[in-house]
């Protein structure tokens, strides 16, 4: 039962990242760090519907960290995306 629920969830977030993938392309904006903020959206939406009621399993503690982890990453792609964005003088 437990393997069953690990493989729903890898395929909901397998399912979540080719959807993305293909709607990104078809809207022409297919970049790393939007298909990165993507996955870690659906990351998050897919680990929050596939939640056991009673009992965690030990791999799903996990998950909370690749999900920080990946909050770590997407401030560094905003952050970064603002210094490209806001004129250098602003910095002097």
């Amino acid at each position: 039962m437990a393997n069953q629920r690990r493989i729903q969830f890898v395929h909901g977030q397998l399912a979540w990242m080719v959807a993305t993938v293909l709607v990104l392309a078809v809207l022409d904006s297919l970049s790393y760090g939007l298909f990165f903020l993507l996955s870690l959206l659906g990351l998050a939406i897919v680990t929050e519907l596939t939640a056991p009621t009673n009992v965690s399993p030990e791999w799903r503690t996990r998950l909370r960290w690749l999900i920080v982890f990946g909050l770590v990453g997407f401030v560094y792609v905003v952050i970064r995306r603002l210094l490209e964005i806001v004129p250098p003088e602003l910095f002097t």
